[in-house]
């Protein structure tokens, strides 16, 4: 769980959703300003689409030298800047504009853009493990099921006005909802079949609001963090959720596992998210491991035990490597 430092300017590039943000010419100014004030070049603009959020500007800067990638936008711009970027050298820099924000919220990072710049300028660097499902890559979570019935159902004027407390409303319209039948493969043991209402899996363990799922997950050990949750009642609900919120080891009602390799299959197309982005229905969720794909920009020193050493730690370890 070592932090990376990396000295010196670097050429950036902003991928920015414009509808994320109140004021670009204001974000393009406070963003330009703290980067030449420190002798950083000025950083390439590059807005995203409806039709393309953001991959195809993030490889576009790359081809053209960039070396450290701001994403400034909700999960689904941060998730395809994620999916560009794995597997290259190329540093990731989030600077949350949207209500979500998970993979801030998973880094510690507070949700104001001087913080953002100012961990980007400190030069802390972290490898950290994405996901992969298809052709796109994720840095939190996938799921299938209730997870992403409630982000289906979330209404976008309320997470503008009350953040992510708008997601309970989508949560209560699918409380209800009948089971999932579905058939489960980790890695190459056998599969086992399950009525869960939904399945999530991560690669880190927070959820909107702060609440901590998956209590073991580490974004850079090599495996995916599995939790199927399968209550049946209200007071399934009630007890799942004070399990979670209590950060018990046995939680009612949820299942948890570890794997390289989750295939999860259903009877029927069920809803499906990554990183909090609902992607199209389908029959089937597999997701593989991409073990330390991710060149991210965090804390230094370290501001989050999830994601880095507290800054005794990272002197030892400096030490040992002396």
């Amino acid at each position: 769980m070592d932090v990376m430092t990396s000295t010196g300017p670097l050429r950036t590039a902003v991928v920015v959703n414009p509808v994320k943000v109140p004021d670009l010419d204001e974000l393009r100014r406070a963003i330009t300003d703290a980067l030449t004030a420190e002798g950083w070049p000025e950083p390439m603009w590059l807005e995203t689409t409806v039709d393309d959020p953001g991959a195809g500007q993030t490889t576009r800067a790359v081809r053209d030298g960039a070396e450290l990638v701001f994403a400034c936008g909700g999960d689904g711009t941060v998730m395809a800047c994620v999916t560009a970027l794995a597997g290259s050298d190329v540093a990731l820099a989030v600077l949350p504009a949207g209500t979500g924000n998970l993979l801030a919220a998973n880094l510690g990072l507070a949700g104001d853009l001087a913080t953002g710049l100012e961990v980007v300028l400190q030069g802390g660097r972290r490898r950290i493990d994405v996901g992969a499902v298809g052709e796109q890559n994720f840095a939190v979570m996938a799921g299938m099921g209730f997870d992403a019935h409630m982000l289906d159902a979330t209404n976008d004027t309320a997470k503008k006005h009350i953040g992510w407390l708008a997601y309970a409303a989508g949560a209560a319209q699918h409380l209800r909802d009948r089971p999932m039948h579905l058939r489960i493969t980790l890695d190459d043991k056998p599969s086992f079949t399950r009525r869960p209402r939904t399945v999530i899996v991560g690669n880190v363990g927070r959820l909107q609001g702060g609440m901590r799922l998956l209590n073991d997950a580490q974004p850079d050990d090599g495996l995916l963090d599995v939790a199927i949750l399968s209550p049946r009642t209200l007071r399934h609900w009630a007890a799942l959720g004070w399990g979670v919120l209590r950060r018990k080891h046995r939680v009612p009602r949820m299942e948890t596992y570890t794997a390289t390799r989750v295939q999860i299959r259903s009877k029927r197309a069920q809803p499906r998210q990554l990183d909090g982005d609902l992607i199209d229905p389908g029959k089937e969720l597999t997701v593989t491991v991409r073990p330390k794909a991710l060149l991210l920009c965090v804390p230094q020193p370290a501001t989050d035990p999830d994601l880095t050493h507290d800054a005794a730690a990272v002197e030892r370890d400096a030490r040992e490597l002396r």
